[in-house]
């Protein structure tokens, strides 16, 4: 499942190429999700980056949003 997301993910980057930016966040809505699923896996990747899109619109603030580091295990 992670790879067919992390697959979709790259098709959408190619085919938006075309499209002008509009993210509001640094680094990109896709390229946040594509760091978040290759990080935390399937399931919590793509929950960290629905939010992340939800929080993407035209009264958000935007800025540097990267994908929360993972917490280490002692």
């Amino acid at each position: 499942m992670k790879q067919i997301a992390l697959f979709l993910i790259k098709c959408y980057k190619f085919i938006s190429q075309v499209l002008p930016s509009v993210c509001r966040f640094q680094p990109s809505c896709s390229i946040y999700a594509y760091q978040a699923i290759e990080t935390y896996g399937f399931l919590k990747g793509s929950f960290l980056a629905f939010k992340r899109i939800i929080r993407c619109h035209p009264f958000c603030a935007g800025g540097f949003d990267p994908v929360p580091l993972p917490k280490k295990k002692i």
